[in-house]
């Protein structure tokens, strides 16, 4: 589950570069880069702690 967490931040923080420099989409960029930070966060709260 984690590595596809990361697999989709990876594809929205690309396609916020994208996006960054071909600005057409305008807002909904910065909505899919607040989703891939989200995502990441969550993979890195949920991953199991080994002790």
């Amino acid at each position: 589950m984690n590595s596809l967490l990361y697999t989709i931040a990876v594809i929205l923080v690309i396609g916020w570069a994208v996006g960054f420099f071909f600005t057409t989409v305008g807002g909904l960029i910065n909505i899919l880069l607040v989703l891939a930070v989200i995502a990441v966060i969550l993979g890195i709260i949920r991953r199991p702690t080994a002790i």
